[in-house]
């Protein structure tokens, strides 16, 4: 036990970062532009963390596992285990010693039982560290779901609307991202991974002050700017319906407690309910950052203290008033839910946490965690016996799931082609989309996964929302999206009143920033005309320098070019995770741009 307790701390130290650490990494930093040569996955990559795990030998790495496996034999190393992680971090300057030591606390519990749990050997854990050439990982190896037998009805392309038929305004919210300890005046420019808080401290003369309605950089936002983001909203209605897809709390994620994730939960959804009315319906998902430790969801089979039922019960009885009991039937379940929104149109609201990587309780089983998959496929092929029409709406973008979980979806969704009528995302804090093609020839376009931008400004962001004009409540009505807006609030003009350059608007506008058929020329918004601005962006740049400014809602000061645009044209048509591995290839990347598509770690 003495060899074993003085080499856990460097074994400690990789699981940690890997699993823990990343987790309060940012999610697009400020873009950044080189001439004649601009990355895009510059993009991902985390200001704060700066550690390379190619620098870890093949030999060095499993000797370490090996000896984290033996330790985690015996209950009572988990205390050493939980001591050596912080003690790395620290050692690291991975983060500021308050930072290590409580996210080390926060995480131990549940990252070591899932630890213990999983079948994690050493040549895997070092196969996803080191690289394919130290071990096989298989963790995550290739599984199925199971379609019916039911042949693929024929394909009818979709056909504009006429004009004068019904249409629904639908408004979409996400990434939220309240921080409660954000506070005017204070540090906009700090060591931690969230700054423009009370704890920031007071800045120097020379430093950037937090405005009071947010703050361009490593913040998140005030509740001001919610409420009066609500209050805006409420007045450019009435809305058919809302989507709402995730991510309440702020990214002070080594710091949160159950306790105060609930408090953030009914604050807002009961803000929402004030403002919008009681005859609005919103239909949520669950996002990443809404338990703590972050992305920790454990599958249902996991019970006791360590389930998520304490989130899943308590976001049941907010939404109560939104939801059927059988949606909170299964929201209880396993976060996600069905309910009809109007006769023929069907919605779906997914759990995207058991698709992702960083939810390390994925480590014990990956496979169709919760039977999600599996039970989309019974409600969409429910709904094609029926005539209905679905909407998918969830937190984490398909194309940046685990390999298995998101080909067995881009599957279905081929599949149910014809029933999918929408797809409504979140989580990249970005104002983009994700493609999705015919499986037999990867060109004719079948669907697309629209990602709204983000309420919070984290990072460089002005906060935003979106519209959608979908086609309405009639018979034989497509139910596909026609149009859409983004809205944005100008921080610059929002803290700054012209009469008097250091006083905040009293109420600040949120203005239109694009509608997208105008912006782009186009008359819908249905999958071939997104396969035709992918197209024209090729072709025209002026166009896809539209867009770029577009995706960072008016934030971007640098063209992107060369590499930067090849590799965002990549990525917006990759719907599948397996798309993006095959740009690394044509690029000659070398696997960086998909490793850095992976950590959108909003």
């Amino acid at each position: 036990m003495g060899l074993v307790a003085r080499l856990l701390p460097p074994g400690l130290m990789i699981c940690a970062l890997v699993f823990t650490l990343p987790q309060f990494g940012s999610c697009h930093p400020a873009q950044t532009s080189e001439p004649h040569r601009v990355l895009f996955t510059e993009q991902f990559i985390r200001p704060e963390v700066r550690f390379h795990w190619r620098n870890i030998t093949c030999p060095l790495c499993k000797s370490i596992f090996t000896i984290l496996d033996i330790a985690l034999l015996s209950d009572a190393n988990k205390e050493r285990v939980a001591h050596a992680v912080g003690e790395a971090c620290v050692h690291l300057h991975l983060a500021e010693e308050r930072v290590c030591r409580e996210i080390t606390e926060l995480f131990k519990k549940d990252f070591i039982q899932a630890l213990q749990e999983s079948l994690l050997w050493p040549t895997e854990a070092c196969a996803l560290l080191v690289g394919p050439s130290c071990g096989k990982f298989d963790i995550y190896a290739p599984w199925n779901i199971t379609l019916p037998k039911v042949p693929k009805p024929p394909v009818t392309p979709p056909s504009p609307p006429k004009p004068g038929s019904p249409q629904s305004k639908v408004l979409v919210l996400t990434d939220i991202h309240w921080d409660q300890n954000y506070e005017p005046g204070s540090a906009a420019d700090c060591k931690e991974p969230l700054c423009c808080r009370k704890d920031s401290s007071s800045p120097h003369r020379w430093q950037r002050k937090a405005g009071y309605w947010g703050t361009y950089g490593k913040c998140d936002v005030p509740i001001q700017t919610v409420e009066n983001l609500l209050e805006n909203v409420a007045r450019a209605g009435p809305w058919d319906w809302v989507y709402w897809t995730g991510d309440i709390p702020a990214h002070n994620v080594w710091s949160q407690t159950r306790k105060q994730q609930l408090s953030e939960l009914t604050v807002i959804s009961r803000l929402i309910q004030k403002h919008l009315g009681p005859n609005v319906t919103v239909y949520p998902a669950v996002g990443n950052h809404e338990t703590t430790p972050v992305n920790s969801f454990p599958p249902p089979f996991v019970r006791g203290n360590r389930s998520s039922s304490w989130l899943y019960d308590a976001m049941a009885d907010e939404w109560v008033t939104w939801l059927p009991e059988q949606a909170l039937k299964t929201l209880r379940y396993g976060g996600f839910y069905t309910v009809e929104v109007q006769p023929g149109l069907r919605l779906v609201s997914l759990n995207m946490n058991f698709c992702s990587k960083e939810n390390f309780w994925l480590m014990v089983n990956s496979t169709d965690p919760a039977n999600q998959l599996q039970w989309l496929v019974h409600t969409l092929q429910s709904s094609e016996n029926k005539g209905e029409k679905v909407h998918i709406i969830g937190h984490i973008p398909p194309g940046l799931c685990l390999g298995s979980w998101s080909w067995n979806y881009y599957h279905i969704v081929n599949r149910y082609e014809s029933t999918i009528a929408g797809q409504f995302f979140g989580h990249t804090h970005l104002d983009e989309f994700q493609m999705f093609y015919d499986e037999a020839t990867m060109t004719r376009p079948v669907g697309v996964a629209f990602i709204a931008p983000s309420i919070t400004t984290y990072l460089n962001l002005n906060p935003g929302y979106r519209v959608y004009f979908v086609d309405g409540n009639y018979q034989g009505s497509s139910r596909l999206v026609l149009d859409h807006e983004t809205y944005i609030l100008n921080l610059t003009e929002a803290n700054h009143s012209p009469g008097a350059p250091h006083t905040p608007e009293p109420n600040p506008k949120w203005a239109l920033l694009y509608r997208a058929t105008e912006a782009y020329g186009l008359s819908s918004m249905f999958p071939s005309d997104h396969d035709g601005l992918m197209r024209t962006f090729i072709t025209d740049d002026r166009v896809f320098q539209k867009f770029w400014y577009f995706r960072y809602k008016g934030r971007v000061s640098k063209v992107c070019r060369e590499s930067c645009k090849t590799e965002t044209l990549c990525y917006l048509r990759s719907g599948r995770y397996e798309q993006m591995e095959q740009c690394d290839l044509f690029n000659g990347l070398g696997g960086n741009f998909v490793r850095a598509a992976r950590k959108t770690l909003c």
